[in-house]
């Protein structure tokens, strides 16, 4: 199945992300073919940006790719429910699928807290679906923050 094989590319993204020190979130878009047109993981504290979160930089990067402002054909593979910030740019890059693993009831923005597709300001919701591969996104964070906390 498709959606395995690119969460799995998400979560490389993550475990890389971790290992620079960065909360380990990835993300990945796919064109309507399958193929990868774009990966990212968080990247707040390396770039000092804090828009610089995995789904952002995975938009930027297809976006500029391929000249368009728009990726309606297009669908992302994240490895933790979108922000709110994240949320609303995946509705204004018209993301076809948004796939993600883990949910985050304390920051997400889909279908927790501002849940944004909900609203009726919000222009393009995307289909979402969600818990694929979470219990791997839920154990690499935990890992992540046990260890900050200097509990691993």
């Amino acid at each position: 199945m498709m959606f395995r094989s690119n969460m799995s590319l998400a979560m490389e993204e993550a475990r890389s992300a971790a290992a620079r020190g960065e909360v380990p979130v990835g993300a990945v878009i796919v064109a309507p073919g399958g193929e990868v047109v774009a990966a990212a993981g968080n990247r707040t504290r390396e770039l000092n940006d804090p828009t610089a979160h995995a789904e952002m930089l995975a938009i930027r990067e297809a976006c500029a790719l391929l000249g368009v402002e728009r990726l309606s054909d297009h669908d992302l593979y994240v490895t933790l429910e979108p922000c709110p910030m994240c949320a609303g740019a995946i509705s204004g890059a018209r993301i076809r699928r948004l796939y993600y693993a883990a949910a985050d009831a304390k920051s997400g923005g889909v279908a927790h807290g501002a849940r944004v597709f909900a609203h009726p300001q919000c222009h393009h919701v995307p289909d979402v679906y969600d818990g694929m591969s979470a219990a791997e996104a839920e154990r690499l964070l935990s890992e992540f923050f046990a260890a900050r906390r200097g509990l691993a």
